[in-house]
């Protein structure tokens, strides 16, 4: 295919000084918005449909992507009282909404709609809090995938809006008492600092027909503007848990008693992770202190000091991921090589049973009652579109909502292998293989190789629509388990971050290799894929090893490590990443920052970078720098292909309409299907001629 030229893109001197190293910006004004900015990202998206819909396979791809997203989305239910909550999205719908049912076997009612909010789909339901009696429903709507949302309540019997509504709630917490709720909430632009107004979180009590500016704060200040407060209570009112995380290593905790206003310490200044949750007269607490692999402890809400604490579920080989506790048990969800185990313990700390999942999968969410018997979970698999259960006391699952398996969607021709491979300083590294029952190791096998390795994430067997679509067409795809990820505990996590970043790198490039010395595929098909930090993964594959891949996506990338730190909710992640501010933190950056990185004599792979104008997280500057960058430095090479595709209306991909996800994932897998190709089933699976 013959590409179109880029658009011209001027550069510019600009330079920093960093800790005596002068550094070169010649795209530092796309930075922010502008005019300028605006037609240029018109241009570079024109170009971008032009080649991306001249893709052969992209309509069949697009086709078959619909049909695989429409079986829809599904949240884990909530109990709350006598009524069970959850979300769900089917069919053509655009958004999820928001459903109640009284009790497990009843009949669900859509208690919020945002279909009916906004005819293009673009307003989305970002959080929901019930509150303890079921009676009320706090929510968070926001529009084009911004994530910022603003609070409202609705009344589950009647339907009735209560009239609240409080803006600057992203990503907030809401914990109801019976007159009203806390809630994390952040600053009104203006009363701090620009830029500033996405730190700072608050607690806040509201009491119900009050308006926002007579809420009491309640947590929060005097502490550093970079920590991140959630909030919860018991379900009697009594007691306020309150949490400040410090990134994803560090976090305090502290009890708040309502009647005497008196705040009790549970853990402060440790290093290390933990979190809980509320009954009435027990604070249950999941941490890493002293346990790489997570323990789970339980102490009185009266006397909640660390020497108090009393281990219920044992640290063991397999991380504890989640948990939580009803009236009578405590459902534990661990990971046993990068798949889930839900076992029913006793709160005296006694393992009561397994309970027997549907297959190796990921059980990503568990809910339950603490004043009741319920206990609810979420479960899927790379061949299982996602379920929810209600778990028995003895173990059993009870479907509460399943979704539709795709039309022509056949589990039992694919087969999920899990494998492990050495990485450059000789850890093993597991990884997933998900391929046709029939493909094997020819050396010819198109393929794409995804990660993330950030964050304590883990990144474990899930449905995936484009994987489905890309198996089918015959190709295989690769997830590994990389460091920085949760899925082997602490110790895992911390092995990927800060200074040992590169550990994440070089694991990525060893399965890379792996895939090829094992004869799965070559060079010339082997294609990267990840977004956010895995984006920054996918940019430091690209700048650090361009020989091994042949086409790389980097979605709503990281790619300028120095001056990431100055934008939206970047500041978070410095626990994660170090700070270029810092002398030395600035040496770990500096050496592998994707955007610094280019090199003119290099021969790059493909690149399709997207981004997304709405995005609150990650902002877009990032693959429009180093989009601009790569297109200078490949402008000779005649088979060069450096794509920006710029969302309007879009965010970090929360939220976004159905008929944005099947474009999104339609450029991208035909964008590998012109890279990579020919797909072996191209024709049987997709439709093609």
């Amino acid at each position: 295919m013959m590409l179109p030229p880029p658009p011209a893109t001027p550069r510019e001197e600009v330079a920093d000084e960093w800790h005596g190293e002068r550094v070169a910006d010649p795209y530092r004004w796309l930075e922010g918005s502008s005019e300028r900015i605006a037609a240029w990202t018109d241009a570079q998206n024109a170009r971008t449909r032009a080649v991306l819909d001249a893709v052969p396979e992209r309509a069949a791809f697009a086709s078959r992507l619909r049909e695989l997203l429409s079986v829809g989305l599904l949240s884990t239910p909530r109990p709350a009282g006598p009524w069970i909550f959850h979300t769900r999205r089917e069919g053509a719908q655009k958004q999820s909404v928001l459903y109640a049912r009284r009790g497990l076997a009843g009949d669900d009612r859509a208690l919020i709609d945002p279909n009916a909010l906004d005819e293009a789909g673009l307003v989305t339901i970002d959080w929901y809090y019930p509150s303890w009696d079921g009676r009320f429903v706090a929510y968070g709507l926001s529009r084009g995938g911004d994530e910022l949302s603003t609070l409202y309540v609705v009344e589950t019997q009647s339907g009735r809006d209560t009239g609240e509504k409080i803006p600057h709630t992203q990503r907030s917490s809401v914990a109801w008492v019976e007159d009203g709720f806390y809630y994390t909430v952040h600053p009104v632009p203006g009363t701090v600092p620009p830029g500033d107004e996405h730190y700072h979180r608050r607690v806040k009590f509201h009491r119900l027909g009050d308006g926002p500016s007579q809420d009491e704060l309640v947590f929060g200040e005097g502490r550093a503007k970079e920590d991140i407060l959630g909030v919860q209570t018991s379900p009697d009112g009594r007691w306020v848990l309150l949490l400040a995380f410090r990134g994803w290593v560090q976090s305090d905790v502290y009890l708040l008693e309502r009647q005497s206003g008196r705040l009790r310490t549970v853990v402060e200044g440790e290093d290390g992770l933990t979190g809980g949750m509320l009954t009435n007269d027990t604070v249950w607490l999941r941490t890493n202190l002293g346990a790489p692999n997570y323990t789970i402890a339980r102490a009185p809400v009266n006397a909640p000091a660390r020497g108090n604490w009393k281990t219920v579920v044992p640290e063991s080989d397999n991380t504890i991921e989640l948990f939580d506790v009803s009236r009578d048990r405590v459902a534990v969800v661990t990971l046993e090589q990068a798949t889930s185990r839900v076992a029913l313990w006793t709160h005296d700390g006694v393992k009561a049973r397994d309970v027997r999942l549907p297959g190796l999968g990921t059980v990503a969410a568990v809910q339950a009652d603490p004043v009741g018997e319920i206990v609810t979970l979420y479960y899927e698999s790379f061949t299982a579109p996602a379920a929810t259960y209600s778990v028995s006391g003895d173990g059993t699952l009870s479907e509460f909502v399943r979704l539709a398996t795709p039309r022509g969607f056949d589990p039992s021709s694919i087969v999920v292998e899990q494998t492990s491979y050495t990485s450059k300083d000789g850890t093993a590294i597991s990884m997933f293989l998900v391929h046709r029952r029939e493909a094997s190791a020819t050396g010819d096998v198109p393929t794409i190789l995804s990660g993330y390795g950030g964050f304590n994430i883990s990144r474990t067997p899930a449905y995936f629509p484009g994987v489905a679509a890309w198996v089918e067409a015959g190709g295989l795809f690769a997830l590994p388990n990389l460091r920085g990820g949760g899925e082997y505990g602490e110790t895992w996590h911390r092995a990927g971050m800060l200074e040992k970043k590169q550990n994440v790198f070089d694991d990525f490039h060893a399965a890379a290799e792996a895939l090829v010395a094992r004869g799965w595929t070559s060079r010339e098909r082997l294609g990267i894929s990840g977004g956010s930090n895995g984006g920054l993964l996918t940019g430091a594959a690209l700048t650090q090893r361009p020989e091994l891949f042949k086409a790389v996506y980097c979605a709503v990338p990281l790619l300028d490590m120095l001056r990431y730190q100055n934008f939206l909710i970047a500041r978070f992640w410095i626990a994660e990443y170090g700070s270029a501010e810092d002398k030395i933190q600035y040496r770990w950056l500096r050496a592998y920052s994707p955007y610094h990185h280019v090199r003119a004599e290099v021969r790059y792979p493909a690149v399709l970078f997207t981004t997304a104008e709405g995005d609150s997280r990650v902002d877009p500057m990032h693959a429009r720098k180093m989009a601009a960058l790569m297109q200078r430095v490949t402008a000779n090479d005649t088979d060069a292909a450096v794509l920006l595709r710029v969302e309007r209306d879009a965010g970090h991909g929360i939220g976004k309409p159905l008929g944005k996800q099947v474009e999104d994932l339609a450029d991208q897998y035909s964008f590998f299907a012109w890279q990579l190709g020919p797909l072996p089933r191209a024709s049987a699976m997709l439709g093609t001629s």
